[in-house]
């Protein structure tokens, strides 16, 4: 149910319950008409709690809150009937009400509903050029079947699964597999779906439909993840689970047994039952009911403002008990943008290989191309660049002052026959010849977090038991930055459907009642992200898909923030058992005197209002992050 209609039904029986007891103040009436006016603020306010009450009985699962307080508000309702009692029809009513209000903070967290992530794709193309009677035209991918063939532009994305007839590119794969490189693609290559063209133009033959390719693959994958998500029960709902047997036993038995013992069965029969309902009514676990969904409420008001958005009480709760963090890498623990990380020079000074290498590479359109020329700043310094000439597959050669510079990769410098260095460091290296002399090489690679190793040794100092990390990227890298962080394991070269596979092996492999964080930030971490128990997504950069999969956002990209999530969902979690305990504590006493009958409603009332006023004072804390 949504929560604006729970609140509307909560304030309409509010003011019935006003004048109801206007009513039965100023009017002298029998008991039975006085249950009829009270019955329908009553009604209004809980009828579902009394469907689901008894849906649990069909179905065998009777002990849940909702049983618990129907019995106890059913109870207050008709002990007015037996001889001697007093009624207790406000009390009944106020009593389901607080429920309501409990249920609505509850809910409110969660509620803000989440729209069709397909609208959300970044990776859905929109259109195809396909070529139809002699020219090319723009319709829906939908409509284009298997062996069309298709145009596309650069900067556009591939609507369809294919194989090149003619061009090369660079394609930008980052959304669909994590791996941070482009990568070239040349006649004959398959070409997938989702991802990017960068630089030239390509005729495609058509090899899936639309329907069939990988970008609608994915966008699958996690529109139907979110149906094996482990929701874990609510904080209320496991406690009533032991709670509500113990009390309706023991209400039971003392309406029963004392009688049974008694002189006179009859006499003694309507006392205990009094004192049996009074005691039910007195269970009723009110300052549970609304401090705890408060505790949850605050606790996530408290991590927002920290800039870590939490979706639900139940992700709260899951992230008090985390055993195993899996991190993506690309944009995750790194940044996704490249940079000159090393510089190498053999006939020169640095200054001079990163000049060379710059200007030969001054015109490229390619991400690499583009942390050069970043990297060497001065590029109207007079020097001329003539003949530059992209090598397919290689790299790029140019004069520049004369001097034929050929920058590329070792393929470059095989062809060449130059004697080049490999290098120890992992990345992508660029390596520079002049006129067939070898000057050195560049080392270009994707930046870590500055805050990654300290999150990592956060999660250890928090007691997580094991760091993974998955990654689309080439095992060397992947490896390289586990390496560096300190994590426990790491599994490269992953497509996004084999990264599902190994989050269900890491959910089979943790221990009992503990759960599974997934942090990424990707496109292709939605499936992912909705698959484990607790999907995390980086906000700043991320995807929409992802943000809309995941269950916790951290909105600065800080993966230093996933250890504070935790840190505030124990602290959340410590401060509800804290109100969980003090209020239980004052139950059993009254309860105690209840079962003797020295409690009276009021004295039972006034306890659990009491209780709740200083169980909600100790949940505000929780908003203080």
């Amino acid at each position: 149910m949504h929560s604006h209609t729970k609140l509307f039904r909560i304030i309409v029986a509010a003011v019935l319950l006003v004048v109801a007891v206007l009513i039965v103040h100023n009017i002298e009436l029998p008991v039975w008409q006085q249950l009829l006016i009270f019955l329908v603020p009553y009604l209004v306010a809980g009828y579902d709690v009394l469907g689901e009450a008894l849906e649990g009985i069909m179905e065998r699962e009777p002990f849940n809150e909702n049983l618990l307080m129907s019995i106890a508000t059913l109870g207050a309702l008709f002990i007015g009937f037996l001889p001697g009692a007093a009624t207790e029809f406000p009390e009944a009513v106020f009593v389901m009400l607080f429920f309501q209000v409990g249920e609505l903070f509850e809910h409110y967290a969660e509620d803000r509903s989440r729209k069709s992530i397909a609208e959300l794709m970044d990776i859905r193309p929109d259109v195809a050029h396909v070529e139809r009677e002699g020219g090319v035209q723009t319709v829906e991918p939908t409509s284009v079947s298997v062996g069309e063939i298709i145009e596309v532009r650069p900067g556009e994305r591939v609507p369809m699964d294919g194989c090149i007839l003619e061009g090369e590119t660079t394609l930008d794969t980052v959304a669909l597999t994590g791996e941070s490189v482009p990568h070239m693609a040349h006649l004959g290559d398959s070409i997938i779906s989702g991802s990017v063209n960068l630089t030239g133009v390509l005729k495609v033959r058509v090899e899936k439909t639309f329907g069939e390719s990988t970008a609608s693959k994915i966008i699958d994958l996690v529109e139907n993840a979110g149906e094996h998500k482990s929701k874990s029960e609510t904080f209320i709902a496991r406690f009533a689970k032991v709670y509500t047997p113990i009390v309706v036993y023991v209400a039971i038995a003392l309406a029963l047994l004392p009688p049974l013992f008694a002189e006179n069965f009859a006499t003694a029969f309507p006392v205990w039952l009094n004192r049996a309902l009074t005691f039910l009514v007195v269970s009723c676990p009110c300052a549970l009911v609304i401090s705890i969904p408060l505790t949850f409420f605050g606790g996530i008001g408290g991590a927002s403002r920290r800039g870590i958005l939490i979706k639900g009480s139940n992700y709260m709760d899951a992230l008090s008990k985390v055993d195993t963090v899996v991190f993506d890498k690309t944009g995750t623990l790194t940044r996704g943008v490249f940079k000159v990380t090393a510089i190498h020079p053999e006939q020169c000074d640095e200054e001079q290989l990163l000049h060379l290498a710059a200007h030969v590479e001054r015109f490229s359109t390619h991400p690499i191309a583009v942390s050069l020329r970043e990297a060497y700043s001065h590029e109207q310094d007079g020097c001329t660049v003539e003949q530059v000439e992209e090598v397919s597959g290689q790299g790029v050669r140019a004069v520049v002052n004369g001097k034929m510079v050929c920058v590329g990769n070792t393929k470059m410098m095989e062809q060449l026959q130059v004697r080049f260095h490999p290098c120890e460091l992992v990345g992508t290296i660029v390596h520079v010849a002049v006129e067939g002399e070898y000057f050195g090489h560049i080392v270009i690679s994707d930046e870590m977090k500055s805050d990654a190793r300290e999150a990592v040794a956060a999660l250890k100092a928090a007691g997580v038991r094991r760091t993974v990390m998955l990654t689309g990227d080439r095992r060397e890298v992947g490896e390289d930055v586990a390496k560096q962080l300190g994590l426990d394991e790491v599994h490269t070269e992953l497509l996004p459907a084999e990264k599902v596979e190994r989050v269900e092996a890491l959910l089979e492999a943790k221990a009992d009642g503990q759960s599974l964080i997934f942090v990424g930030d990707g496109m292709n971490d939605a499936p992912v992200l909705a698959r484990a128990d607790v999907g995390m997504a980086m906000g700043g950069l991320g995807s929409d898909a992802a943000i809309e999969a995941a269950d916790v956002v951290i909105m600065d990209d800080k993966p230093s923030k996933v250890a504070l999530a935790i840190a505030l969902a124990r602290r959340t979690v410590g401060i509800a058992m804290q109100n969980a305990w003090f209020a239980i504590g004052v139950k059993v006493l009254v309860l105690f005197l209840a079962a003797f009958g020295v409690a009276t409603m009021w004295m039972a009332v006034f306890a659990d209002v009491g209780v709740m006023v200083l169980a909600v004072l100790n949940a505000m804390r929780a908003l203080k992050s």
